[in-house]
């Protein structure tokens, strides 16, 4: 399905994409005309937050599973037909944490089909991540937030494609994360930026994540209910 949406009309606000839980939750654009609208936004997004992250951790295991297996066919579709294949393409994925859908499976099958898995790494707060590179036998260690993460001397990686887990999500390609703005400005520093794909529940769908300037729209987004591809 194609999406035609450029909500960039006043008063129309989204959330930063990152990778961790609940990291700085005032983060803003310190260059807002409106100097009351930044901390407005700041706090619609961690109540809305909040109310995503536990609707979606209250799903059942057989229906958290159910829905990750139809998210990965969608995945496998898209990267078949939309990306005419991966095999040699570096893809950035991530670890599964707060009731996202388990998408290692899909790393590992990737992985022996020829494509170069990597994992993003905050080394540093308030810096844009970093793409490690990630196999099946990696020995993954304890990063920031508790998160699992390769090694500090595995390759760094620079990603062709990259999937953003969403905590909720917006027509347009606009993406609801957790709160720290690590992956939009880790795309904001990629030249070329990868093709970039969110990953979420057709349920964390809500009407407008109230976009700001930082914020970089995704390519396109997967749910269990199938792809939506985002044109400017």
């Amino acid at each position: 399905m194609t999406q035609k949406n450029d909500d960039h009309s006043p008063g129309r606000l989204a959330s930063p994409p990152c990778l961790a839980g609940e990291i700085e939750p005032d983060y803003f654009d310190p260059l807002a005309v409106d100097a009351q609208q930044p901390l407005d936004v700041a706090r619609w997004r961690k109540a809305e937050r909040a109310r995503l992250l536990a609707t979606r951790q209250a799903m059942r295991g057989a229906d958290r599973r159910a829905v990750g297996e139809a998210m990965v066919a969608y995945l496998r579709r898209l990267l078949e037909t939309r990306r005419n294949g991966t095999k040699g393409q570096v893809l950035s994925a991530y670890w599964p944490i707060k009731g996202e859908p388990n998408l290692r499976a899909l790393m590992s099958d990737l992985h022996t089909d020829g494509v170069t898995i990597a994992l993003p790494v905050v080394e540093e707060k308030g810096k844009p991540l970093v793409f490690r590179r990630w196999t099946p036998d990696t020995r993954m260690v304890r990063g920031h937030w508790n998160i699992p993460v390769p090694p500090v001397d595995a390759d760094r990686m620079v990603p062709d494609i990259a999937f953003a887990p969403l905590v909720g999500w917006a027509p347009g390609g606009r993406r609801l994360g957790y709160g720290g703005g690590y992956f939009d400005r880790a795309l904001d520093q990629l030249s070329p930026r990868p093709f970039s794909i969110g990953v979420g529940l057709q349920a964390a769908r809500v009407e407008t994540i109230y976009p700001q300037p930082h914020d970089i729209r995704l390519d396109a987004i997967v749910t269990e209910m199938g792809v939506e591809f985002v044109q400017d």
